[in-house]
């Protein structure tokens, strides 16, 4: 009797990761091949009918299966060859850091590894290899903005003071408002996470309204006081002023950090202020808006809430900051900590501006 074909066995999970490779549009053509000959034998065939219907040899198939069996997915890979590689003399080298910060290509904005090696005459993998050495990413891109504040020494001292030694008897607030929040609804339902699938949507959307979010970061717990109104305007800031005074403990006075929008200075505001002696403002230097503690709260709304958010219309876009509002007051809260003194920001924006 013949004996009976061996049975391959590969798991679920390395099932899923194959699938995966499959769907990527990068996946070397090797490698999604080696792939389809597992996937043949998890789907029970046998190596010479995954050999006929792939046109490859019985050899080639039994290779991939017994590598796969003995070390696993990471046996795919091609292995290194032997023999000594390519070296690069140092003129090539810095001819190719020479290039990458001196000059562009022709076809392009900015420097690819394959761009490089062909400007160079060399190969991919030494391109990488002097990038690497010398970390540089030209495929990466930051921004920024440096002050111009003529008080931003003075600015920076008096905010920094509140984080590091708030007065006693108070309640430290950083302010700030996110404005023009879109309520965005997919033009098809969206396709949820499975196991082997990441969650899917289109990339068209319908715009169903606006919000501005008004929003206090107490310091000492955490918590955030908030107000979602329809315009954003001195009126809105002053109500907004109103809810923070009926809130909190008339005993305490109020010291707000916020940044200098037109709408914190106008006459009403003022006007507002003097009668309400408690408060007292202090504003961050312009283009300095990563000095305010509730940004990072207001990029945590984004990420966790709004980013993936489905909203028909501008009321379930209200309810929603609400929601994640309350959630956090009552589940992520903690006291805000600032390490960073003031000594350090304003010198190191000495020396940046010094070499503008």
């Amino acid at each position: 009797m013949a004996r009976p074909p061996k049975e391959t066995k590969v798991s679920g999970e390395d099932q899923a990761e194959l699938r995966r490779w499959l769907r990527a549009g990068n996946t070397p053509r090797k490698l999604a091949q080696r792939a389809r000959i597992l996937l043949g034998f998890a789907a029970g065939k046998t190596a010479h009918e995954i050999a006929a219907e792939m046109g490859l040899s019985h050899n080639a198939v039994y290779r991939w299966r017994s590598r796969y069996e003995r070390e696993g997915l990471d046996a795919l890979e091609d292995r290194e060859r032997p023999g000594r590689p390519r070296t690069l003399s140092k003129k090539k080298a810095a001819e190719i850091l020479k290039m990458t910060v001196e000059r562009i290509p022709r076809e392009a904005t900015h420097w690819s590894l394959r761009l490089m090696a062909r400007y160079a005459g060399v190969s991919v993998h030494q391109v990488r290899e002097v990038w690497q050495a010398a970390d540089l990413k030209p495929h990466r891109l930051r921004t920024f903005k440096i002050s111009m504040d003529p008080e931003f020494a003075e600015k920076v001292q008096d905010v920094v003071g509140l984080y590091l030694d708030p007065p006693d008897n108070a309640m430290v607030l950083s302010v700030d408002e996110k404005t023009q929040i879109q309520a965005l609804d997919r033009t098809q339902p969206m396709l949820p996470l499975r196991p082997g699938q990441v969650e899917r949507r289109t990339h068209d959307y319908k715009r169903n309204g606006t919000r501005s979010l008004y929003a206090a970061f107490d310091l000492a717990t955490g918590r955030v006081i908030g107000r979602v109104t329809r315009r954003h305007r001195a009126r809105e800031f002053l109500a907004f002023l109103r809810q923070i005074d009926a809130q909190i403990d008339p005993e305490l006075d109020l010291h707000i950090i916020l940044d200098n929008s037109s709408t914190h200075r106008t006459a009403a505001v003022k006007s507002w202020l003097e009668k309400h002696p408690r408060f007292h403002l202090h504003f961050t230097p312009t283009s300095a808006s990563w000095l305010n503690a509730v940004e990072g709260w207001l990029s945590q709304l984004e990420r966790r809430s709004l980013h993936r958010g489905v909203f028909t219309n501008a009321t379930e876009l209200r309810d929603e900051i609400h929601r994640f509002i309350k959630a956090h007051n009552e589940l992520s809260a903690k006291p805000f900590t600032w390490t960073r003194s003031a000594r350090s920001i304003v010198a190191q924006h000495r020396r940046l501006t010094s070499a503008l």
